[in-house]
């Protein structure tokens, strides 16, 4: 684990756990996922110690610093002493989640799934529904 390697961002992003393969690190890089240091990037992009990472995964944004440098994919807690997730990262993946647990509660699901003749009923009311919109 050397910082003075050179070491592809995409082939980093793997190592550190961030995606499964590398060729979805590299998909998502060039698709504008990932900044370093607050600017898009290419794959071929090498990356240094002490640069900031923008990574967005669906819709979780993380803000990482890159504390080393290393081209082996390793477990879990290896990986995650290649960088430092920033406070103010951690505080807004904590107030999404928790926005949406509480969405998740005000939209309550079904206990079960409607029977057949429920089913019907659906059918027969979205039909009707859609009749009336079109008169």
């Amino acid at each position: 684990m050397s910082d003075t390697r050179s070491i592809r961002i995409d082939k980093w992003l793997w190592a550190a756990r961030f995606f499964k393969t590398r060729s979805l690190a590299k998909t998502a890089v060039e698709n504008g996922r990932v900044r370093y240091d607050g600017q898009r990037t290419k794959a071929s992009r090498t990356v240094q110690a002490g640069a900031t990472l923008e990574i967005k995964q669906g819709s979780v944004t993380k803000t990482v610093i890159i504390i080393e440098i290393d081209d082996r994919r390793k477990g879990a807690p290896e990986a995650q002493a290649l960088y430092r997730e920033t406070e103010a990262s951690i505080a807004a993946r904590e107030s999404a989640a928790l926005l949406r647990k509480t969405a998740a509660l005000a939209m309550p699901r079904p206990t079960r799934r409607p029977n057949k003749k429920q089913r019907r009923e659906i059918i027969q009311f979205n039909q009707h529904q859609d009749s009336q919109s079109t008169d």
